[in-house]
């Protein structure tokens, strides 16, 4: 913690601009944690998947995280807030190599297009980093991630968060992709 405190003051952020961050949460905790840190005036974003229940009687359907154990927090990271984020109950740590790292925004943004989107989406094993791609056109115009071909010619793109490995499958048929760089 003390090497962080040292990198707090700007080694860590370049701008002072806030940074995407991902906090690892105890089992079940996605929900209470995103409350707990909307309350002291944070953005979080908790990405959820709208899962079919298996049960006899009945029905239902279940929003479930879409990468259980973990959420995502903007802000601009100084010691205080630091310390704030990992008081909140339910909160495990900021995940970094020794220190917070932030989650680059174009992960963030292509993670919300492909929950925004109306284009059915499920969790994918997380993938080595390949050759990306970025749609260019189609409603998820600008979301990047690694494409991977199907043997029935439809095309599926995976966003891959690289800092807690886990990732998102979105199908495509029409949109177009342009390698990313």
């Amino acid at each position: 913690m003390e090497g962080w405190e040292s990198n707090a003051g700007g080694s860590s952020q370049t701008s002072n601009q806030p940074s995407w961050y991902a906090v690892y949460t105890k089992s079940r905790h996605e929900a209470k944690v995103e409350m707990a840190l909307q309350r002291k005036g944070l953005e979080v974003f908790l990405p959820r998947i709208t899962i079919a229940s298996r049960r006899r009687d009945r029905q239902l359907f279940l929003q479930l995280p879409l990468f259980p154990g973990y959420i995502f927090v903007l802000t601009l990271l100084t010691v205080q807030k630091y310390q704030e984020i990992l008081k909140a109950p339910g909160v495990v740590q900021l995940l970094g190599n020794g220190s917070p790292l932030p989650v680059p925004e174009e992960t963030v943004d292509s993670v919300k297009a492909i929950v925004e989107s109306v284009h059915p989406f499920y969790t994918w094993p997380y993938l080595k980093p390949g050759s990306l791609v970025q749609v260019i056109e189609g409603p998820l115009a600008g979301v990047v991630g690694t494409l991977i071909a199907r043997k029935d010619k439809q095309r599926r793109l995976v966003v891959s968060v690289e800092l807690f490995q886990r990732a998102v499958a979105v199908e495509l048929s029409g949109e177009a992709v342009e390698r990313w760089s």
